[in-house]
């Protein structure tokens, strides 16, 4: 993308924040006394086809809202959050972030969650010369190259090709070596890096990319699509989408038989509780991305925090394990409170360099930030899942009976079922 399409994006969403903020017409006090709370705002999607990852976010935010300030908060001042629900939206982005710097008057934002909604919350903190810590943004910094924006992602150095980087080391390792991949990608932000990182990740493991091609968000008809797929006769499926997309196409994919060597690769939504248990045996034979997994190696340094969500989850509405944002909901915050409380102000551009000059650790692991707020080591996770039945319920899902790490090879419990029809 050029410099002049990147400098228009930015002006349209400066744009459109500035005149809702103008129909807004609140005011707040300018400064805030040393005794008021400190204000945190944020968004995260609590309707819409994203709200089921978004509730557990917020549910993690909260407890440690309650924790921090159960500890006499930061800085000796309690913490006060302020969220709203963007509805899965991004078109509501700019007005809500400019709303929560411009009216509430909050002394700090936190990111939204997902690629799609990061990308119009950074021209708004830019133009205030704010930080922002984006809750699973792929590569949502590319172009913009902001130093105090922070992706709290495992995605590493390289963002785009992190998602399906271990689906083509494993796809590589198989023998004989598999040689072709068909690519199909969600025509939205997250989707199309993933899909770029995907090429990137084929050429640099050696296989032809024999399809690539993108399909409209809100398809509901996904037969097309899996025809198309099939019609290529790839060796390697990998499909770059979102929550609803994903179920559509395993589903689809189920009912017409369709059975690549492998299939799977950057699917959002299918490590939600949620849609495990709408797929449930038609997830077996997949290979997909994670970003956590109860292993006894990750979830040694979490139990206490997720022993404390599960016991809320019910009474709030959301994911009852909350081990895909739960833990990332609570430690984005854990990530800027301990900013906070080591560079010891409120600052913005005290706090990013804070930030670029340390190593963290969260419930979720260990961060160092490389100069446009990646991660400096990869920690994304390819899972494969397998032996399902239609009888799987929570305790299913609790456990890693299903599922097994692939890689990296410092977290791997097994090995590849391969070809996907002998896992299904």
């Amino acid at each position: 993308m050029n410099r002049y399409v990147v400098s228009r994006r930015i002006a349209r969403g400066i744009g459109a924040a500035y005149l809702i903020a103008a129909f807004a017409g609140a005011s707040a006090p300018t400064s805030a006394q040393s005794g008021d709370p400190i204000k945190i705002g944020f968004s995260l999607a609590l309707t819409g086809p994203l709200a089921p990852n978004g509730k557990q976010a917020l549910l993690g935010a909260k407890i440690w809202e309650e924790e921090i300030n159960a500890k006499g908060g930061l800085l000796g001042r309690k913490v006060e959050l302020i969220n709203y629900d963007d509805q899965s939206n991004p078109a509501n982005i700019p007005g809500i972030y400019t709303k929560l710097l411009d009216v509430d008057k909050v002394d700090l934002v936190n990111g939204p969650y997902g690629t799609n909604l990061i990308a119009p919350a950074l021209p708004v903190v830019m133009q205030k010369g704010k930080m922002l810590i984006g809750l699973f943004g792929l590569d949502a910094n590319k172009e913009f190259h902001y130093t105090k924006y922070f992706s709290m992602i495992s995605a590493g150095p390289k963002p785009s090709q992190a998602f399906t980087e271990g689906y083509f080391q494993v796809a590589a390792q198989q023998k004989p070596k598999p040689e072709t991949v068909a690519l199909a990608a969600e025509d939205a932000e997250f989707s199309r890096n993933a899909c770029e990182g995907a090429r990137e990740n084929a050429k640099a493991f050696g296989f032809n990319i024999a399809y690539d091609k993108s399909f409209p968000p809100g398809t509901a008809d996904f037969s097309p699509i899996i025809r198309a797929l099939a019609a290529a006769n790839a060796d390697l499926v990998v499909i770059c989408s979102y929550p609803l997309s994903s179920v559509g196409i395993l589903l689809t994919a189920n009912e017409l038989n369709f059975t690549p060597k492998m299939l799977g690769g950057a699917m959002v939504g299918l490590q939600s509780t949620v849609f495990k248990d709408k797929l449930k045996s038609k997830l077996n034979g997949v290979v997909n991305y994670e970003t956590w997994v109860p292993s006894p190696k990750l979830l040694a340094a979490a139990a206490d925090f997720f022993k404390v969500y599960q016991e809320r989850a019910k009474a709030a509405g959301t994911d009852p394990l909350g081990y895909y944002l739960g833990g990332w909901g609570y430690a984005y915050f854990q990530l800027l409170g301990e900013a906070i409380e080591g560079a010891k102000t409120l600052n913005d551009e005290k706090l990013a360099e804070y930030l670029h000059g340390h190593e963290f650790k969260t419930i979720m692991g260990d961060i160092k930030f490389g100069p446009f707020g990646e991660w400096t080591k990869q920690a994304s996770l390819q899972v494969q899942y397998h032996g399902i039945t239609d009888a799987a319920n929570l305790e299913t899902w609790r456990g890693m009976s299903y599922q097994t790490v692939l890689t990296p090879d410092d977290q791997k419990t097994g090995e590849l079922i391969y070809p996907y029809a002998k896992a299904k």
